[in-house]
């Protein structure tokens, strides 16, 4: 085993009391570790949409510009009042990573560990080293790199999370927007393989094929003329009356549930003025869109919207479920929760502002992996 350094870098975000958020790297001691402890160098972690909201502060990408050491970007003085928490405070990003055990605690869990490539979720990732407890660590299975590994928490998990929660709560299909992302890729797959009716909503004919490519047998154009009959359609021959919306501002969510309702009046009477008795669910688990949400209830009374956080279905289903949850990832890491990136950057480049506004603007089919041993 190599020396250790004395220090490490990290990437901070920070909303600052001059009304900016404020990206910088940091120079930080290298922590000391307890008994049940590892540390991790961190050899590959992805930007994923869940980690732009905390990086840029609910700020267009295309706002930073370089200053000295940092990217600074001026705040919406709404955004500075919802945001008025993190005044001052230098936030550790990054969500998940792979990386190379380096030391140890001197549990025998611990000690176990060294020299092994492990993936993990929790914050911080975006950092040369991170210290984490032996017992949150996935080992990934023998021949996979950390870059294999980095994206196997956020996206392979909501993906079997979202088909947990529609067994739990007794529906038969899905739903899902924002569907050509990389999370929506896997779905595809998993949904394949475990044989469950899935109908996807894109935003462009090119995200259609991309998904047909895959397998994908109902895939809905939200641009075109005929979205609402064509959805429709789909949700009546799949039964699929439980949705999962990444985009969440708009109207989108609204003509999930009237399409619902519609598929099922097919095979229902309405009950009087109340619509069917068909039970329809959307989920907003996603911000890509900052507009409110809107919607027309023109869907019945049977209906509900709420909101979906992985963490919070992991806490639901124990530690045994979500442990079983992880070792499939772990077996289907390379096939059903491959992913794929587009590019690949250092933790320097994190701060070039042509760079944020690439992957600020969280385009489908590009996904930024960020390197920090570079």
């Amino acid at each position: 085993m190599t020396d250790l350094p004395d220090t490490y870098r990290r990437l901070v975000s920070t909303v600052t009391s001059e009304g900016q958020v404020k990206l910088s790297l940091q120079e930080m001691p290298l922590p000391s570790l307890n008994e049940d402890d590892v540390l991790v160098r961190v050899e590959a972690t992805p930007i994923n949409p869940s980690d732009l909201a905390v990086l840029l502060a609910l700020t267009d990408g295309t706002q930073f510009t370089r200053d000295g050491d940092a990217a600074t970007a001026p705040l919406n003085p709404a955004v500075q009042r919802a945001l008025s928490a993190r005044a001052g405070v230098d936030l550790p990003v990054g969500n998940e990573g792979a990386g190379e055990v380096v030391a140890a605690g001197q549990s025998p869990a611990a000690q176990a560990l060294i020299g092994k490539t492990v993936a993990l979720a929790g914050g911080g990732f975006y950092a040369q080293y991170r210290k984490v407890r032996a017992a949150d660590c996935m080992i990934v299975p023998e021949g996979t790199s950390a870059e294999e590994g980095a994206s196997s928490y956020v996206n392979p998990l909501t993906a079997l999370g979202m088909v947990g929660t529609m067994k739990r709560e007794g529906y038969s299909g899905l739903v899902h927007t924002a569907a050509a992302s990389n999370l929506g890729q896997m779905l595809v797959k998993l949904c394949a393989a475990d044989g469950v009716p899935l109908v996807n909503i894109v935003r462009s004919e090119a995200q259609a094929s991309l998904l047909r490519d895959l397998g994908a047998e109902h895939v809905v154009d939200m641009t075109a003329d005929d979205f609402l009959p064509k959805l429709i359609d789909a949700i009546a021959a799949t039964n699929a009356y439980l949705a999962f919306d990444a985009v969440g501002g708009g109207k989108l969510a609204g003509q999930i549930l009237t399409a619902m309702e519609q598929a099922a009046l097919r095979t229902q009477r309405a009950d009087g003025p109340y619509g069917s008795r068909q039970m329809k669910q959307v989920y907003l688990y996603g911000g890509l869109s900052p507009a409110p949400t809107e919607f027309n209830r023109g869907f019945g009374m049977r209906w509900r919207m709420g909101g979906w956080l992985l963490t919070y279905f992991l806490e639901d289903i124990g530690s045994d479920a979500a442990k079983d949850l992880r070792d499939r990832v772990a077996r289907e890491l390379k096939t059903t929760f491959a992913s794929k990136y587009t590019k690949r950057i250092a933790l320097s480049e994190m701060l070039d502002p042509e760079t944020i506004a690439a992957f600020g603007k969280r385009a489908t089919g590009e996904k930024y992996l960020v390197m920090p041993q570079r």
